[in-house]
């Protein structure tokens, strides 16, 4: 007896799973939200060129499950942490200017825990359901603009400065121009640190 083929959602899963070593809820968001917008973009995920850009807007195993299923990684610059506290994403699609914002319908957990079996725990409800459920049961995709620059954002690999306080080298156009001098953002007064 032959065992049938995977979808490609149980392997997306699969593999953001080995990065945790176990499957959650905010996993498998994370993973069905880049195929929604996939699906919205009308392009083929995961990606392993550089068209596309993510603002996730939390880390975690939702951020995981955005990388695997989309392509896009912190690590080739084509997704950016947008700290709000929020399980949702923006997809950018870098030729055409296009963006789609992801995220679970509001009412989602509620429905979910007043729908589950008596007896069944919420955390295993919340993984049946988000596995299942079609898309517009899980998951609000709205057209949305960008309100910074996409080329700045994405700005010119190999572009370096030096900041003329603290002598650091400032890659990607990060750089700011103060009172005549090239500062990083830091030394901007922008820090995250002091």
């Amino acid at each position: 007896m032959t065992r049938p083929e995977p979808s490609p959602l149980e392997v997306l899963l699969a593999q953001s799973s080995a990065l945790h070593d176990h499957l959650c809820p905010r996993q498998i968001l994370g993973v069905r939200s880049a195929l929604a917008a996939a699906g919205a973009l009308e392009l083929e995920f995961p990606r392993t060129d550089k068209r596309v850009l993510v603002f996730v807007e939390t880390d975690g195993c939702y951020a995981d499950g955005v990388s695997v299923a989309s392509g896009c990684w912190l690590g080739r610059r084509t997704m950016r942490l947008m700290d709000f506290g929020k399980i949702a994403a923006t997809f950018v699609d870098t030729k055409t200017g296009q963006a789609v914002r992801v995220f679970p319908q509001t009412d989602l957990r509620q429905r979910v825990r007043d729908s589950r079996p008596e007896g069944q725990k919420r955390y295993q409800a919340y993984l049946e359901a988000y596995q299942t459920l079609p898309d517009e049961q899980l998951l609000t995709v709205q057209d949305v603009q960008l309100t910074p620059d996409l080329n700045a954002i994405i700005s010119v690999h190999g572009k370096r400065a030096v900041c003329d306080k603290c002598g650091e080298e400032i890659i990607n156009e990060r750089e700011v121009v103060q009172g005549g001098q090239v500062l990083c953002l830091s030394c901007a007064g922008q820090g995250y640190y002091r």
